[in-house]
C-alpha cells in the first residue's frame, strides 16, 4: 500500500452511512491492524452497522469485537461459480440491507469482485492503478509510518478523521482468559514465575532469526532471571521450528523447567489469551507481535528485512536490528547471507530483553 499524493474524495463531506463494509482478506496480522480503522469509523458513525469481509482463517480476530456487526468469512476452497455467487451476496448485503459505503483496504481480486457486484454509492480505497479505477467511486491517499495508521489513512483523508494512535484490538472474554490460566498451569507455569511468550517461527527466511540465536538468548536470560518461563508459540506447520528451538536451548544450558512447549496447536484466540497473561512477548516480525499490542503485553521484535513501520509507536513496544545499510529491504530472499539476522548476536539482544521485564517477584 504505497503512499500517494493523488486523491479523489469529492462529495464525501456530507456522507452519513447507515451500513458500512470493510474489506481486508489477509493476513491475520493485517486484519488485526484493521481494527483501529474500524473503531475510528464506529466512533465517527456510532449508529452505523459495520461489517467486515475477510478470509475464514482471519475471522476469529474479529470475534466479540463490539465495533463489528457481522463478518463475511471467505472460504478460499470454494469453486469459481460458488465464489462468484458469494461475492455477489457479500457485495449486495446478503439480505441484510444495501451498503452505503464499501472500503477496500487491500485491492485484491476477490475484493474487486465484491466491489463490482455492490451497488453502494461510495466505493472507497487508496489510489488504484489506472486499470482498476472504474472499480471505485472515490479514493484517498494513505498515511504512515505505522502500518495501522497507513491503513487508516484512507478514511482519515476521505472523512477528516483524526489519528489518535489507536492500538489494534481483540476482545477476549473472561472465560478465555481463565482457560488460558488453566492451560498454562497444566503446562508447568507456577505462581511467581514470569511468563515470556516467544515466536521463533516465520515462513520467510529474511524475517527468521536463527533458532540457535533464540536458544542462546533464552539460556542467557534464564541465567540472570531463573524465574523466567519461556512459552514457544507456533502455528500450523511450525511445530518443527519450535521443537528445534527447544532442543537447542536445552543444549545451551536452559533448564527443562524454564521452557514450555504447548502439547497441541493453540487457536488464535487461545494464543491471544495466553499472551495477555505474559510479561513480555519476544519474536520475529509476524502476527503475534500485533496480538501482544492488542492485549496490552509489552513486545520486543527482532527485525530482519522489515522496517520499523510495523512497530506500534506507543510505550512498551520495541524492535532491535543491526541497522545495516541494506535494512530494511522488504525482500523475501537475501544476497548477503542474511547478515542482518545471523549477525545479530544474542548477547546484543539480551540487555534489551532484560530491561523490558518487570522485577522478579
Amino acid at each position: 500500500m504505497a503512499d500517494s499524493t493523488s486523491c479523489r474524495i469529492h462529495g464525501l463531506d456530507r456522507l452519513e452511512p447507515r451500513r458500512i463494509l470493510c474489506c481486508q482478506l489477509r493476513q491475520i496480522g493485517d486484519v488485526l491492524l484493521l481494527t483501529p480503522s474500524i473503531h475510528m469509523l464506529k466512533k465517527r458513525w456510532p449508529n452505523a452497522v459495520i461489517d467486515v469481509f475477510t478470509e475464514k482463517k482471519c475471522a476469529p480476530v474479529l470475534e466479540n469485537n463490539p465495533d463489528v456487526d457481522h463478518v463475511w468469512a471467505l472460504d478460499r476452497k470454494m469453486g469459481v461459480l460458488e465464489a462468484l455467487r458469494y461475492y455477489r451476496t457479500v457485495g449486495t448485503g446478503g439480505g441484510r440491507g444495501r451498503y452505503d459505503l464499501v472500503i477496500d483496504f487491500q485491492q485484491l481480486p476477490r475484493i474487486r469482485w465484491v466491489m463490482l457486484f455492490s451497488d453502494a454509492p461510495v466505493k472507497l480505497s487508496y489510489p488504484p492503478p489506472w486499470y482498476n479505477q472504474l472499480v471505485y467511486t472515490h479514493w484517498a491517499k494513505v498515511s504512515g509510518p505505522y502500518a495501522a495508521k497507513c491503513k487508516a489513512g484512507v478514511i482519515m483523508h476521505a472523512f477528516g478523521l483524526p489519528w489518535e494512535n489507536e492500538p489494534p484490538r481483540i476482545s477476549l472474554t473472561e472465560a478465555e482468559k481463565a482457560h488460558a490460566r488453566a492451560e498454562l498451569a497444566s503446562w508447568g507455569l507456577a505462581p511467581g514465575q514470569t511468563l515470556v511468550t516467544v515466536d521463533a517461527t516465520h515462513r520467510r527466511v529474511s524475517r527468521l532469526w536463527p533458532a540457535g540465536h533464540y536458544a542462546r538468548l533464552l539460556a542467557l536470560a534464564a541465567q540472570q532471571r531463573p524465574d523466567l518461563r519461556f512459552l514457544l508459540l507456533y502455528g500450523p506447520g511450525e511445530l518443527d521450528m519450535a521443537t528445534q528451538v527447544r532442543d537447542l536451548a536445552r543444549e545451551a544450558g536452559l533448564g527443562a523447567e524454564n521452557l514450555l512447549l504447548p502439547p497441541r496447536l493453540t487457536t488464535l484466540r487461545e494464543m491471544a489469551a495466553i499472551q495477555s497473561l505474559a510479561a513480555l512477548h519476544l519474536g520475529n516480525c509476524s502476527s503475534p507481535r500485533h496480538f501482544a499490542v492488542a492485549v496490552g503485553t509489552r513486545s520486543l521484535t527482532v527485525r530482519g528485512s522489515t522496517s520499523d513501520a510495523w512497530t506500534y509507536p506507543g510505550g512498551g513496544h520495541e524492535d532491535v536490528s543491526l541497522g545495516l545499510p541494506c535494512q530494511p529491504c522488504g525482500e523475501s530472499g537475501c544476497p548477503h547471507d542474511l547478515k542482518c539476522l545471523t549477525g545479530l548476536a544474542p548477547e546484543v539482544v539480551l540487555p534489551r530483553l532484560l530491561s523490558m521485564l518487570p522485577p522478579a517477584a
